[in-house]
C-alpha cells in the first residue's frame, strides 16, 4: 500500500488541501472510450545552443483552441530516454485524457522535450559517457533560450512564471529541480520524481530558501521506498523541512520505474495551475 510520509508541510491554497496524494485508481492509465480526447504531436525547434534542430512531443488538451491561452508543463525524461520515453512507457496522454474526462485537471499544454542537448541526442549506447551526461546540463540553456521562446512564439500560451511548470523523472527529476529552483523567476511549479544523482546538493539547489517560500506555487519531491536513489529525495526533503520551505514529500511503495512515475504524474497533474495565490 502506498503511503504519504508528509502530506503538506504548508498549505498553498484551499485548492491543494482537498487533493491529498493517493494511489491512483485501477485503470487510471488505461485508454477509455471518451467523447473528447487530447492530441499528441511532434514539434521541431531551432536550437542555437546545440546548433541543430531538435525534437519534442506536444500534448494538447481536449477542446484545444488557438483562441485560448494555456499554461505549460515541461515534462522531462530519464538518462536512457528521449522525447518519446514518457509516451512509450508512461501513457501520459491517456492519464491526462482520463483526468480531463473526470474534470480533475486544468487545461494545459504539455511539452516532452529531449533533455540530452547534443547534436546526436538519440537514446541508447553508453548513456553514462561523459559527453552524454554533460548534455543533460547543457539542456538548461537549450530549454531557457531556445525551447521556451519557441513554444511561446508558436503556441497560445500564458507567458509568465505562474503558468510554467517543470517536472521530470530520475535524471529529468534532477534537471527539473536544478533548473526550476535555479530559475524561480521562470517557473512557479517545480518537482522531481525519483530524482537522480545529477540533482544538486540542497544548499546549492536553494541557497536562499526564502525565495521558494515567497514565490513557488508548488514544490514536489517524491520517490519509491525501494528506490536505490531515495537518499537524493530524502536529503532534499530534509533541507526543505529544516528551512521551513513549503513542499510535498511523497514516499510511495515501489522502485525506480514507471509504476511509481505514472502514479506521480496522476497526482501532480491534478494540482497544477489551480493555486490562485
Amino acid at each position: 500500500m502506498k503511503k504519504m510520509i508528509c502530506t503538506m508541510l504548508c498549505v498553498f491554497s484551499a485548492s491543494l488541501v482537498a487533493q491529498a496524494q493517493q494511489t491512483a485508481p485501477q485503470g487510471f492509465d488505461v485508454e477509455r472510450k471518451l467523447t473528447s480526447t487530447g492530441k499528441i504531436d511532434s514539434l521541431v525547434y531551432p536550437s542555437k545552443t546545440v546548433g541543430v534542430k531538435r525534437k519534442a512531443l506536444l500534448y494538447t488538451p481536449p477542446g484545444y483552441s488557438a483562441a485560448k491561452k494555456y499554461p505549460v508543463l515541461y515534462l522531462l525524461h530519464g538518462i536512457g530516454g528521449d522525447e518519446r520515453e514518457w509516451f512509450r512507457h508512461g501513457n501520459p496522454q491517456v492519464i491526462f485524457d482520463n483526468l480531463y474526462a473526470e474534470g480533475k485537471m486544468e487545461p494545459m499544454l504539455v511539452i516532452m522535450p529531449n533533455g540530452r542537448a547534443m547534436e546526436d541526442d538519440r537514446a541508447g549506447g553508453n548513456v553514462m559517457a561523459p559527453d552524454r551526461v554533460a548534455a543533460f546540463s547543457t539542456f538548461e540553456k537549450d530549454l531557457l533560450d531556445d525551447l521556451i521562446p519557441f513554444v511561446e512564439k508558436q503556441f497560445p500560451v500564458i507567458k509568465d512564471r505562474e503558468h510554467r511548470a517543470i517536472f521530470g523523472l530520475s535524471m529529468g527529476g534532477g534537471q527539473a529541480l536544478n533548473f526550476g529552483l535555479g530559475h524561480i523567476d521562470t517557473f512557479a511549479w517545480v518537482g522531481g520524481f525519483s530524482s537522480a544523482p545529477n540533482t544538486k546538493m540542497p544548499q546549492e539547489l536553494l541557497p536562499v530558501p526564502k525565495e521558494a517560500k515567497d514565490k513557488l506555487k508548488l514544490l514536489w519531491i517524491s520517490c519509491g521506498d525501494q528506490d536505490g536513489l531515495l537518499n537524493i529525495s530524502k536529503r532534499t526533503h530534509e533541507y526543505l523541512s529544516e528551512h521551513g520551505v513549503p513542499h510535498i514529500y511523497y514516499l510511495e511503495s515501489g522502485g525506480h520505474d514507471f509504476n511509481v512515475w505514472r502514479n506521480d504524474l496522476y497526482n501532480v497533474s491534478q494540482l497544477l495551475f489551480k493555486d490562485k495565490k
